[in-house]
């Protein structure tokens, strides 16, 4: 029996100074690889790369977020959604919140699962580095847990991020809540379930 709430460790990490490297470079893959960053992106399409790159990890916060809220913070002037295409197919997307100057947030960032494996993760994580520190940040932090990509904390390391912070907290099984089972009735691809739509919240 599934439990209704579940233990997740989250592990916060900073960096206090732009790394000294070359600027992040995209990977040589078969397809071009270029990154976007989406101005006022429409909340379906926030929620297309939101559900689509948290759903292995079971991000679950913001599919339980109004339309109005989640509107509020990704066309926020201070918050920037920045999409990696290649071959012009969306692969991923690095989220950086910058409402709190002189900090500055990697709030989110993940690849689509077609993606991973391919190189682009360690180039995305560069690029938002990269990107936080042209807002001239004193701090820019970065929080992951152990529901994440197993590769997720070492590459945060790698970049150039220390640990802070680290804590347990109990939260609802994202498993448990309906957006989660109707995106998996839509992926099982079962007479009459494909019809079912994802809700708006989760």
């Amino acid at each position: 029996m599934t439990e209704e709430f579940i233990d997740v460790t989250i592990t916060s990490l900073e960096m206090l100074a732009r790394p000294a490297r070359p600027l992040a470079r995209a990977p040589s893959l078969s397809q071009p690889v270029i990154l976007l960053r989406a101005h006022q992106p429409t909340l379906s399409f926030y929620r297309y790369l939101y559900n689509t790159v948290g759903q292995d990890w079971l991000w679950y916060e913001r599919r339980q977020m109004s339309d109005e809220a989640l509107t509020d913070i990704i066309h926020d002037e201070n918050v920037s959604v920045n999409v990696v295409y290649c071959g012009g197919v969306p692969a991923g997307y690095a989220e950086l919140d910058a409402r709190m100057l002189p900090a500055v947030e990697v709030a989110y960032l993940g690849l689509m699962p077609e993606f991973i494996g391919r190189g682009l993760g360690r180039y995305i994580v560069n690029w938002a580095v990269d990107a936080a520190w042209d807002l001239d940040p004193e701090r820019v932090w970065i929080h992951t847990c152990n529901l994440d990509h197993p590769a997720a904390l070492p590459t945060y390391q790698k970049a150039g991020f220390t640990v802070f912070n680290r804590q347990t907290v109990t939260i609802p099984n994202p498993r448990l809540l309906p957006s989660f089972a109707e995106l998996k009735l839509v992926a099982s691809g079962t007479p009459g379930e494909s019809e079912t739509e994802p809700g708006a919240d989760k």
